[in-house]
């Protein structure tokens, strides 16, 4: 059998620990194992902690964060699940959250939260798998990646884990996914950099006892290889167990609610002790084709269940954070894997769609919405989707950046190519935070038009990036892409190929991105 055959075929399967909190298991994975290199410090020195939610499915965003400004175009796309606007609970008067979201809103009049309106990605996908790739990988969508966003982070901090580990300087698990197997996000180029913690009742026995010499063969070796990885597991297994018991009390949780059960362990792991940069959670229910409101009334109903699990479960891990002393360390974020059409179905829900608003939250975090409120076209089709204001990569870079501290030289290697950062959160020892401007960066004229039309665009100097969107969200082509110093310059669209309908044009500048509405006419 080859090695990585057997990997693939053995190690994923998971190798499982006795319970040891709340009823949950432990399981630590690998996928590969890099050739043994002398043992290197981790590059960068942060006691920051980053909580990524998963919300499986593709989350309603548009039920989620509702248009007021748009309301009468919300409304008459969606005129049997409509949020009423006298229900919406107010953010910055061009918004509002659904109403069962009172915890969010809550910590959003805090300034513990920024609603990023309208992040996706170009040429989106529209199959749950696929598109979880995606927002896992931070690949292109017509390309496959094998690695996570997160685990090439974390390769990049450690690069020569599973070898060497655990040792004095990084006793604990790089990783902790709770919920599930451990996902594509923590695999690094090589070997999965986390390990997860399930509530299943099924384990593998691991090996005990003083180990037999393995056999002088390829297979001898994967032994080898196994043996290093069931070591690991019992002795992350231990410092877990060991950070549980130092936390003795928190405050109380919504029951009921698996998402909240999921971060009490994490506040209770990070108070703790524990050294793991990064934890993931997720809960699922949100692929709502039918059903999504109740008949009589659209603010209850299967939709707001899940909302209100999901904002009632943040508040209260933000409101342990601070009663456990950590809430300076920790920024967490929410993301689906894409979000629903602007028009809803004939039962009562909606369908597969593009671009969503997302959360991040915590005590650094630049409170506020960032990006402009969605533009709903006053007679959406079933095809209509939103287009995406800001690439759901310049979230992790940010993170990335501002919060985890990565350099700006390594950035792109972790990512890939390089992506605009954003004033989501505070920079802090890391670096410099940025802010938006709220001046108009791109216009067309004319607008309407029927051939041609003239964009005109300011940049502040450095890459320039307009693209043209259509209504389902896919990128058409990169109109401009390249270097400017700082100045207001136009370009002209051709449109003669264009069928007529509504166009968006999306300006990216450094830290600044606009996106205008454009219409071609017959």
């Amino acid at each position: 059998m080859k090695r990585r055959e057997f990997l693939r075929n053995t190690v994923p399967a998971g190798v499982l620990l006795p319970s040891l909190i709340s009823g949950f298991s432990f399981r630590a994975f690998g996928a590969d194992s890099p050739v043994m290199q002398s043992l290197l410090m981790p590059v960068t020195e942060t006691d920051h902690v980053f909580v990524i939610i998963q919300l499986n499915g593709g989350n309603d965003g548009l039920n989620m964060v509702v248009p007021i400004e748009n309301f009468g175009n919300y409304a008459n796309a969606r005129p049997n699940i409509f949020i009423p606007e006298k229900s919406l609970l107010a953010l910055n008067g061009k918004s509002g959250l659904h109403p069962a979201m009172t915890g969010l809103k809550a910590m959003y009049d805090k300034g513990l939260l920024n609603v990023v309106q309208s992040v996706g990605y170009p040429q989106p996908s529209f199959s749950h798998f696929r598109a979880t790739d995606i927002w896992m990988s931070a690949s292109d969508s017509n390309q496959v990646v094998n690695s996570g966003w997160a685990g090439r982070y974390l390769n990049y901090e450690y690069p020569n884990f599973p070898n060497g580990y655990p040792n004095a300087t990084m006793t604990d698990p790089l990783a902790i996914q709770i919920g599930s197997t451990t996902s594509l996000t923590l695999q690094g180029p090589v070997i999965s950099m986390g390990m997860s913690i399930s509530n299943t009742s099924n384990f593998y026995q691991l090996l005990n006892g003083i180990e037999d010499p393995a056999p002088d063969t390829p297979a001898g070796k994967e032994l080898t290889y196994i043996r290093l990885v069931s070591e690991q597991t019992q002795q992350y297994a231990t410092v877990i167990k060991a950070a549980a018991t130092n936390t003795v009390q928190q405050v109380s949780y919504p029951i009921n609610n698996s998402l909240g059960d999921q971060l009490k362990i994490v506040a209770r792991l990070i108070k703790g002790g524990l050294q793991t940069r990064i934890y993931m959670v997720n809960y699922g229910g949100f692929d709502t084709h039918s059903a999504q409101v109740d008949n009589s009334d659209t603010t209850i109903g299967k939709h707001a269940n899940l909302l209100m699990n999901v904002s009632d479960a943040i508040k209260a891990f933000q409101d342990d954070l601070k009663f456990l002393g950590v809430d300076n360390r920790v920024v967490g974020m929410t993301f689906s894997e894409f979000g629903r059409r602007i028009k809803s179905n004939g039962s009562t829900g909606t369908d597969h769609g593009s671009a969503a608003p997302l959360f991040v939250f915590g005590k650094n975090v630049l409170g506020g919405v960032l990006g402009n409120t969605p533009d709903i076209p006053a007679n959406a089709t079933v095809n209509d989707n939103l287009p995406f204001q800001y690439d759901f990569r310049s979230i992790y870079s940010t993170i990335l950046a501002n919060w985890l501290c990565v350099k700006e030289s390594d950035l792109n290697q972790i990512m890939l190519k390089n992506f605009q950062l954003l004033p989501i959160v505070n920079a802090g020892s890391c670096g410099k935070a940025v802010n938006l401007s709220g001046d108009q960066l791109i216009s067309n004229y004319p607008n309407p038009f029927v051939n041609n039309t003239v964009i005109s665009f300011t940049t502040a100097g450095g890459h320039t990036l307009i693209q043209i969107m259509d209504t389902l969200g896919r990128v058409i082509t990169n109109l401009v892409d390249q270097d400017y110093t700082a100045g207001t310059y136009s370009v002209v669209l051709n449109g003669e190929r264009l069928a007529p309908g509504i166009y968006y044009a999306r300006l990216q500048n450094l830290t600044q991105q606009q996106v205008r509405t454009m219409v071609k006419a017959r």
